[in-house]
């Protein structure tokens, strides 16, 4: 049995400051990279991950999930667009211990990572079984969104899943608390 850890979109405009932020982001990037740092120094009680990944929103032009004005529901601000700033990797969390990154949603909308792909266009779903992964660990940004709809395709193609709550944060607590229970519904292990 391998685990991986999936580490979902965090990445500058879901956090403060960012054009769609997630409250509590800057500190979910700081914890994720506390345990990366743990496990590449190989600290006593740091998680042992086989492999370590992350998801990137990617957007080039992904047609009607940008809305001018959003509803915010089907249609967003424009965020994660490729070349600018807040595309990028929150700063507090190191990209470094990436395995590899998964890019979604450049002409479409795209939530779950298991709709992105690497720069050689090789599915996460794929990639993780060529590693032998079984097990997955997911946390991100945002708990109800993208991590939600990671979890739940992870679970869908076969993965033993477990939503990381401590590392995760939600844009609301009540899409939060129905994404979390929908989860545990379909089993995945909401720890």
């Amino acid at each position: 049995m391998a685990r991986a850890l999936i580490v979902v979109d965090v990445q500058n405009d879901f956090c403060e400051g960012g054009s769609l932020p997630v409250a509590g982001g800057a500190q979910i990037a700081h914890d994720i990279a506390e345990l990366l740092r743990a496990r590449s120094q190989a600290l006593p009680g740091a998680s042992s991950y086989d492999r370590v990944v992350a998801t990137k929103d990617h957007h080039v032009n992904p047609g009607h999930h940008f809305g001018n004005p959003p509803d915010f529901v089907d249609t967003w601000p424009a965020h994660c667009v490729v070349g600018t700033d807040g595309e990028a990797f929150h700063p507090n969390l190191d990209p470094e211990p990436f395995d590899q990154i998964f890019r979604k949603g450049e002409h479409q909308a795209a939530y779950s990572g298991f709709e992105g792909t690497t720069p050689d266009g090789i599915a996460l779903g794929a990639w993780l079984r060529a590693k032998g992964i079984t097990e997955v660990d997911v946390c991100g940004l945002a708990t109800d969104y993208c991590v939600r709809a990671t979890a739940l395709d992870a679970q869908r193609q076969g993965f033993g899943t477990r939503v990381l709550t401590a590392l995760s944060a939600g844009v609301a607590p009540e899409t939060t608390q129905r994404a979390l229970a929908e989860m545990a519904a379909a089993g995945v292990a909401v720890v």
